[in-house]
C-alpha cells in the first residue's frame, strides 16, 4: 500500500524520501547566449569537445557523478567537498590553458559553484536547497572562477593546498538568509578577470591584476591569552570589509593566519603571498579599555604608508570590532588607491599594461578639469584596447563621459550618453556584483529618467559594499536627481568619513549643495559649495550652486561674482540650456537662483 488514511480527506505518503549529504558542483558557460548568437554550431562543437576531453574525465577522476546537463550547464554530485574543489580547480586550469591563444570574445569559460548540503534523490535526479545554493553560487562566480559556500569551505580548509578569498555574507536569489561565501584562488591560471595583452607589441603585462593586500594576524599585546579571540575577530572583520571591494585581491584568512605567532619579514610575506600591501597591527587591553594600532606597509619597499590607533571601551567589544573594521577600511582604501596611482605614474611608458593605463587615467580624472578628463578618457580607451573586458576601465570611461556632459563639455550629449550606457553595460556583463559599477549604473540610469531602476541599482550597490565612498557618493547624486534631497544629503554625509581625503570630495560637496538648494537651505548650500571650491576651482557645477544659493539669500554682488566665474568656464551657458538638461533633474530653485543672479535667457 502506497498511502495511509488518517481521517476522511487526509492522505499522507508512506514512501520514504531518500536523502543524503553531498557536495554539489554546478557549472555553466559565461556569456553562453552571446557565444551562441555569434557562432551556434562552432560553440556547440567546442563545448562538446571540452566536455569530452576535460570536464567529464575530471569529474570521473575525482569520484563525482554527472547528474544532468542542461545546454551550457552541468550538475554533478560528489561524496566529498574536497573532491569537488579539486575537480573544479582542475577544470578551470585546463580551460585556461585551452583558452591561451583564443581571442577573449570567443572563449568558453565556466563559472562554478560548490555547496555541501542535504539533497533529495529521486530517479537519479537530485533536488533541494543543497542544489539550489550551488546553482546560486555558480551565478555569482567570475568567468573562470569558483565560489563555494561556508559549509563546503569548512570541510576543505586545511586538507588541501587551496587559497580562499572571503567574499563575506552574500544575498543569494531565492535563498532566505544571507550566506558567507568564499572564492577559490585558482593559482597560476589566467582567467577572464585578468588583463589580456596583444601579441607582438611592446606592452609588457604586469603580474598584478588587482591591487592586492594581506591582513596579518594582529599581535595580542595584553599578556592575556583570553583576548586572542577578540584580536582575531578584529582581523576577521577587517578582511571581510576589505573583501567587499571586488577590484581588490584580499588574501583569505586561512593563508594570512599561517603567520600567527611568527616574527615576519614584510617583504618576504609579500613575495610568499603575492601581494603588494600588508596590514599589520596590535591590540592592548588595560583598565576596561582597548587600544588597537594598525600600519599599512608597501611589501615591495618595506615603507610604512600609513599608521593609526583606535581606542574604545570594552563594554561592548563586538561593536568596537565593527567600528575598528570600518575605520581601518576607510583609511586603508584611499591610501592604497593613492599609492597605486603614484606607482603607475613612475613606470616607464614602454611597460604600461591595461592596469597601469587605468591607474594613470584615474590620476587625470581626479583633476576634474576638461583637459584632465579628456586625457583620462583617452587612457581608459587605450586600456580597453589592450583588454576589451577590463571592467574598471569601462566604468571610468563612462564616468568621464558623464562628467563631460554634466559640466557642459560634451559635443553631442545624446550620443555620448548612449556611449556611457554601452560602457556601463559592458562593465556589468563582466561583473554585475561590483558595487561601484552598479552605483554608476544608477547614476546614468537616473539621467535617462528611469528613476525606480536607478534607485534599485544604487541601493543594491550599498548592500554589496557599505564601505564604498564611491557608492555612497553616487547614491547621493542619484537621489538628488530623483528629487529625494534628504536621502541625498544622508548619502553624501556617509561618503565623506569613508574617504576624508578623497580627490572627488569636490563632487560630493557639489551634490550636497544641490540637495540643500532643493531643500531651501541656502546658507548650508553656500557653505558646502565653498568647501567644494577649496578642492577644485575648475568644476563649473560648483559655481552654478554658489551663484544660485547666494542670489536666493539676496547676496547679489557675490552671486554676480560667482556667475562671472561660471561663464568663464561655460561661456555658452544660458537658462534655456540648464532647463534643457531635463534628464539631470536640476532643481527648479537652482534655475530660479541662476536667473536671479543674471544668467541670460
Amino acid at each position: 500500500m502506497g498511502v495511509q488514511s488518517l481521517e476522511p480527506g487526509c492522505v499522507v505518503s508512506s514512501e520514504r524520501v531518500e536523502r543524503r549529504l553531498a557536495a554539489i558542483l554546478a557549472a555553466d558557460v559565461a556569456g553562453y547566449s552571446r557565444l551562441m548568437g555569434r557562432d551556434e554550431e562552432g560553440t556547440l562543437a567546442q563545448l562538446k569537445s571540452f566536455r569530452k576531453a576535460l570536464v567529464d574525465p575530471a569529474i570521473a577522476e575525482h569520484r563525482g557523478r554527472i547528474v544532468k546537463t542542461t545546454g551550457d550547464g552541468i550538475l554533478a554530485e560528489f561524496a566529498s567537498a574536497v573532491d569537488a574543489a579539486r575537480c573544479a580547480i582542475e577544470v578551470q586550469r585546463g580551460m585556461a590553458e585551452q583558452n591561451t591563444s583564443v581571442p577573449q570574445e570567443l572563449r568558453i569559460e565556466f563559472r562554478i559553484g560548490i555547496h555541501l548540503g542535504d539533497i533529495i534523490i529521486d530517479d537519479n535526479d537530485i533536488f533541494g536547497d543543497g542544489v539550489n545554493i550551488a546553482a546560486r553560487l555558480e551565478g555569482i562566480a567570475e568567468p573562470g572562477g569558483v565560489c563555494i559556500s561556508d559549509d563546503a569551505q569548512r570541510q576543505i580548509r586545511g586538507k588541501v593546498d587551496i587559497a580562499f578569498e572571503d567574499m563575506g555574507a552574500q544575498t543569494l536569489k531565492n535563498i532566505p538568509e544571507p550566506m558567507r561565501v568564499w572564492r577559490i584562488r585558482v593559482n597560476n591560471v589566467v582567467t577572464s578577470a585578468m588583463p589580456t595583452y596583444p601579441s607582438g607589441g611592446n606592452v609588457e603585462p604586469h603580474p598584478r591584476e588587482k591591487c592586492s593586500i594581506a591582513v596579518l594576524p594582529f599581535q595580542n599585546l595584553s599578556g592575556d591569552p583570553e583576548q586572542d579571540y577578540f584580536t582575531d575577530g578584529v582581523v576577521d572583520d577587517i578582511i571581510t570589509a576589505l573583501s567587499h571591494f571586488r577590484y581588490w585581491f584580499v588574501i583569505a584568512r586561512n593563508s594570512s593566519f599561517t603567520y600567527k605567532g611568527r616574527a615576519v619579514d614584510i617583504k618576504q610575506v609579500g613575495r610568499e603571498l603575492g601581494v603588494r600591501y600588508v596590514l599589520e597591527g596590535g591590540v592592548r587591553k588595560a583598565a576596561g579599555k582597548v587600544r588597537i594600532t594598525c600600519q599599512l606597509v608597501d611589501a615591495a619597499s618595506g615603507l610604512n604608508l600609513w599608521a593609526d590607533r583606535f581606542e574604545g571601551d570594552l563594554t561592548d567589544i563586538f561593536v568596537l570590532q565593527d567600528e575598528v573594521a570600518v575605520k581601518v577600511t576607510s583609511a586603508v582604501g584611499p591610501k592604497v588607491t593613492r599609492a597605486e596611482i603614484e606607482w603607475a605614474a613612475q613606470q616607464a611608458p614602454r611597460n604600461l599594461s591595461a592596469y597601469d593605463l587605468h591607474l594613470r587615467g584615474v590620476q587625470h580624472y581626479f583633476t576634474g578639469t576638461p583637459a584632465g578628463v579628456a586625457e583620462a578618457l583617452r587612457l581608459f580607451y587605450l586600456a580597453l584596447e589592450l583588454d576589451p573586458r577590463y571592467g574598471r576601465a569601462a566604468v571610468m570611461a563612462g564616468s568621464c563621459i558623464i562628467l563631460n556632459i554634466g559640466t557642459g563639455h560634451s559635443v553631442d550629449a545624446k550620443s555620448e550618453a548612449q556611449e556611457a550606457k554601452r560602457l556601463l553595460q559592458l562593465a556589468l556583463s563582466i561583473d554585475e556584483n561590483d558595487a561601484d559599477t552598479l552605483a554608476l549604473g544608477g547614476h546614468i540610469t537616473a539621467w535617462a529618467g528611469e528613476f525606480d531602476t536607478a534607485i534599485e541599482m544604487v541601493d543594491r550597490s550599498i548592500a554589496l559594499n557599505p564601505n564604498s565612498a564611491v557608492a555612497w557618493r553616487l547614491r547621493g547624486w542619484t537621489y538628488q536627481y530623483v528629487g529625494q534631497a534628504e536621502e541625498a544629503v544622508r548619502s553624501f554625509e556617509r561618503s565623506i568619513p569613508l574617504s576624508p581625503l578623497d580627490p572627488m570630495l569636490y563632487s560630493t560637496f557639489t551634490g550636497m549643495a544641490l540637495a540643500f538648494i532643493r531643500l531651501q537651505r541656502f546658507d548650508e548650500a553656500v557653505v558646502v559649495a565653498e568647501k567644494a571650491l577649496r578642492k577644485n576651482q575648475t568644476y563649473s557645477p560648483i559655481y552654478r550652486c554658489l551663484a544660485a544659493a547666494l542670489a536666493h539669500l539676496g547676496r547679489d554682488a557675490e552671486a554676480k561674482e560667482a556667475l562671472v566665474r561660471l561663464l568663464e568656464l561655460e561661456p555658452d551657458l544660458r537658462i534655456s540650456g540648464v532647463e534643457a538638461k531635463g534628464g539631470l533633474r536640476w532643481p527648479r530653485l537652482l534655475v530660479e537662483g541662476l536667473h536671479k543672479a543674471g544668467l541670460p535667457e
